[in-house]
């Protein structure tokens, strides 16, 4: 099947489904997609007539379905007869528009899994030393990463190690649009809890939703997304909100507590817009920090920034951000800030400034300091006003 979209054409209608017949007796469903990448983006998915089958966004432009295993950001399964679809999002379409090469094939026979080599299980750096609040302690972690299920470059084994060398307990997994990562969540053994996720994604902006709430769909205004996740007993939270061509422009009738305040495009923290835009979207936000790690040398790695959450263990981080028990800082090993009841511990912040919310300044002298705390958001800087941790 050949095509042509044209920039009216997105304009029209960004998503488009191209329809298939997958008869009875089917082991492999294959759908390869070709056009001039140099010009411009087309997204890939999968919808099948139970629903969602996957989605690998502009990642790959092939993906193979079968009972027994799919490719990375699909779902596999039996391919059910009847009517499929080739979902097709116009990410980027020029002027001039662009050439299209759709192919799809049936099999009655499935091709052999491909094989995929995992790295072996190191050590992790020591924990620090933080006190225990009321029984509960601060765990740290990263609330955004990719695998090979969407844009990323590792497994999941390989993401969940490079984070656990980091230091990490606990690691978000948010791939785009999708959820085919989360039946492996729980099978991978590195020492860290990996969180199920999935960043819900768009042209005019993205959300984490976290929790094992099944598939956001993508396609739905931004409120229904918000009502999966509570009524699924999820929490979402607006992604990068200053972040480039992907920042947040989506309307909302009601905005999420949660959001990701540091996020690791962040790159110069003197920049104060991100602190801005959190008291501007509301007053008691939780704020989080996410990496959006994909690949070595891009982005930030697992854990910078690092967030840590005040939890019972980390089966239970979620209900700590429920609570507003949040911390970010710039890496696991960074200076930090955490709220120990009515008062605040400072680690390896020598020579910074404690910055509280009604804007007084003290000077930290020493590297481990408590110091008195106030309701709200408090935060280190350096003596040139950039953000080095931030605490509820």
């Amino acid at each position: 099947m050949k095509g042509h979209w044209s920039l009216d054409d997105r304009l029209e209608r960004i998503l488009r489904e191209v329809p298939f017949e997958v008869p009875a007796g089917t082991a492999a469903v294959s759908v390869r997609l070709s056009y001039d990448r140099s010009q411009g983006v087309i997204d890939l998915g999968c919808g099948a007539p139970d629903g969602f089958r996957g989605w690998s966004g502009g990642a790959r432009d092939e993906y193979t379905i079968t009972t027994g295993w799919a490719t990375p950001g699909y779902l596999p399964g039996e391919p059910e007869a009847g009517t499929w679809h080739v979902w097709l999002r116009l990410h980027r379409i020029p002027p001039q528009g662009l050439d299209y090469t759709l192919e799809i094939t049936t099999s009655p026979t499935a091709p052999a899994e491909p094989v995929v080599e995992e790295p072996p299980h190191g050590e992790r750096p020591p924990r620090r030393d933080i006190p225990a609040v009321d029984g509960l302690r601060w765990y740290a972690g990263d609330f955004h990463a990719h695998t090979l299920h969407s844009d990323g470059t590792l497994t999941i084994a390989g993401l969940a190690e490079l984070a656990h060398g980091r230091g990490l307990d606990f690691l978000a997994v948010t791939d785009h649009n999708t959820v085919s990562h989360h039946p492996w969540l729980g099978t991978i053994d590195r020492e860290i809890t990996l969180l199920p996720g999935q960043e819900v994604t768009t042209d005019r902006g993205h959300a984490n939703v976290f929790g094992d709430v099944g598939w956001v769909d993508f396609r739905q205004p931004v409120d229904s997304w918000v009502e999966h996740a509570e009524r699924a007993g999820g929490i979402i939270s607006i992604n990068h909100p200053l972040g480039g061509d992907c920042a947040w422009l989506q309307p909302l009738s009601r905005r999420p507590r949660v959001a990701e305040v540091w996020h690791s495009g962040w790159w110069d923290r003197r920049w104060g817009a991100p602190l801005a835009w959190a008291d501007a979207w509301r007053d008691d936000v939780i704020a989080i920090g996410g990496s959006d790690f994909h690949r070595h040398g891009n982005d930030g790695l697992p854990g910078a920034p690092t967030t840590w959450v005040l939890a019972e263990d980390t089966s239970r981080v979620l209900d700590g951000v429920r609570a507003g028990r949040t911390a970010v800082s710039a890496a696991p090993d960074a200076p930090l800030l955490l709220r120990l009841g009515d008062e605040l511990l400072a680690l390896d912040a020598d020579g910074l400034v404690l910055v509280r919310p009604d804007g007084s300044r003290q000077v930290v002298r020493g590297d481990r300091v408590f110091l008195r705390a106030m309701d709200g958001r408090h935060r280190l800087e350096t003596y040139e006003n950039e953000v080095i941790a931030l605490c509820a």
